[in-house]
C-alpha cells in the first residue's frame, strides 16, 4: 500500500474506531514507520539491526542470496509487509523448496493475522500501528511472497488492467511495464515501472511484487495476471473493494486492541461503524492519482473526522528523543517502544513459520520461553512480552 493509506488512512480509521487525536497520531506515526525502519537507518540511531522492518533498495542491491541471505530478507518481508496467508497450505506438486515459498503467499485473514493483531494487546500505540501495517499489507500484496521467488512472484505479458469508464463499465488493456525507477508511473497511457526480468529462483528482483511494480499498492488499481503458483489460471484484483475491507477490518481490529471487542478474529469487519463515510473512502480509493496527492485527500477527510490540523511525520524529532535518552531509557522513547514492537513481531512470524517445518526464514528463538539464548539485543523483549512497563 502506499505511505498515504498506511500513515492517514490508519489515522483516520483509528479515529473512528474510538482512539483520541493524540493516540490516532501515535498509530499513524507507527504505521509509516515500518517503511523507514532499515537497518541503515538503525544504525544511524545505534539501535538493533534486528528490529529492521524494511530494507532500502541500496541495502537489498548488496544483499547476499545465499541461504544465510535469504533467510534475513524472508524474515523482514514476510513479518512486516507480506504475511503468510497459510503456512500449512496443502500443496500438490512441486519439490519441498516449492511448498516451502508457495505456503509465504500473501493473503488475508489467515491465522499469522490474528497472532499479529492480538500480539499488539496492551503493548502501546507503537505496537498498534505496527499491526495496522501488516494488516493493512495483507490485502495489497495479496498473491505475493516476501521471499525473493521467480516461481512464486513473476509475472508475463498476460498483464490487464481493468480501467473504468465513463458508462460505469470497464476496459481492458494490456499493461506496459518499463524498467527505469526515474520514469513516473503513467496512469493514463498504462505505462508502468516493474523490475527486470532474471531468471534466477532467487534473485532480489523477484522479491515481493517486484514484477507487478507498483500496482498492487494503487488503491484504484484493478487488474488480471496468470501466475505460475495457481497453474497459469487467472487471478484478479480488485483493489478499491479489497482495501475498503482493510480499512473496515482495521476498525474492527483497533477497537478488539481497545478492548470494545475480545480478541481479533479472522473475516470480522466494522463495516456499521465506517458506513457513514463509506462514500468518502471509496471516492478516495477510487481516484486515479499520484500517491502525493492521494495523501491530500486522506489528511483532509482526517482533519473533517477530528476537526484539527493533521501533522506530516515529523521522524527527526522521533530521532532526537531517542539520542538523547540515556541507556537505560531509550526503551521508554516513542522509538524505543517500536523497536520493541517490532523484534515482537518478527519474533513471533519467524518462530510460526519455523514451527511449521518452513526453514526459510532461518531457525526462531521463542523470545517468551524461559531461557534466551543470550542475544543481547533481545533482552528487553522478555519483559516487554510478558507485560512489562512499556504500555
Amino acid at each position: 500500500m502506499e505511505r498515504s493509506f498506511h500513515y492517514y488512512g490508519t489515522y483516520c480509521a483509528a479515529l473512528i474506531a474510538g482512539y483520541s487525536i493524540e493516540e490516532s497520531k501515535e498509530l499513524c506515526h507507527s504505521a509509516f514507520l515500518v517503511d523507514k525502519f532499515s537497518k541503515t537507518f538503525l544504525a544511524r540511531i545505534g539501535g538493533p539491526e534486528s528490529a529492521a522492518t524494511t530494507q532500502l533498495p541500496v541495502e537489498m542491491a548488496s544483499a547476499r542470496t545465499d541461504p544465510v541471505g535469504l533467510a534475513d530478507i524472508t524474515r523482514i518481508w514476510s513479518s512486516f509487509h507480506f504475511l503468510p496467508a497459510d503456512l500449512h497450505a496443502i500443496v500438490h506438486k512441486g519439490n519441498r523448496y516449492y511448498r516451502d515459498k508457495y505456503r509465504l503467499i500473501c493473503g488475508p485473514n489467515g491465522d499469522l493475522v490474528a497472532d499479529t493483531v492480538n500480539l499488539a494487546q496492551g503493548k502501546g500505540m507503537q505496537a498498534v500501528g505496527l499491526a495496522m501495517h501488516v494488516l493493512a499489507d495483507t490485502w495489497a500484496h495479496r498473491y505475493f511472497a516476501g521471499t525473493p521467488s521467480l516461481v512464486i512472484n513473476n509475472t508475463n505479458r498476460f498483464f490487464v488492467e481493468l480501467v473504468p469508464s465513463e458508462d460505469g463499465s470497464f476496459i481492458e488493456r494490456p499493461v506496459k511495464f518499463g524498467h527505469n525507477p526515474a520514469i513516473p508511473d503513467d496512469f493514463e497511457n498504462g505505462l508502468y515501472t516493474n523490475t527486470i526480468f532474471q531468471p534466477n529462483e532467487n534473485t532480489i528482483m523477484n522479491l515481493g511484487h517486484g514484477r507487478a511494480g507498483h500496482l498492487p499498492d494503487y488503491s484504484f488499481m484493478r487488474y488480471r495476471y496468470v501466475p505460475a503458483w495457481n497453474d497459469y489460471k487467472e487471478v484478479f484484483k480488485d483493489n478499491p473493494t479489497e482495501y475498503y475491507q482493510a480499512f473496515c477490518q482495521m476498525v474492527y481490529a483497533m477497537k478488539c486492541l481497545r478492548g470494545e471487542y475480545g480478541p481479533f478474529e479472522v473475516n470480522t469487519y466494522d463495516t456499521d461503524s465506517v458506513a457513514p463515510y463509506e462514500h468518502e473512502i471509496r471516492e478516495i480509493l477510487e481516484k486515479r492519482q499520484p500517491a502525493a496527492d492521494a495523501i491530500e485527500d486522506w489528511r483532509a477527510f482526517g482533519e473533517r473526522l477530528c476537526g484539527d490540523h493533521v501533522d506530516y511525520f515529523d521522524l527527526d524529532a522521533h530521532v532526537e528523543e531517542y539520542l538523547e535518552a540515556d541507556e537505560d531509557s531509550k526503551d521508554d522513547t516513542y522509538l524505543g517502544k517500536f523497536i520493541l514492537a517490532a523484534l515482537a513481531q518478527k519474533g513471533m512470524v519467524v518462530n510460526r513459520v519455523w514451527s511449521s517445518g518452513n526453514p526459510l526464514a532461518g531457525r526462531s528463538i521463542n523470545y517468551d520461553g524461559k531461557s534466551f539464548a543470550g542475544i543481547q539485543d533481545f533482552l528487553p523483549l522478555i519483559g516487554y512480552l510478558r507485560g512489562g512497563a512499556h504500555d
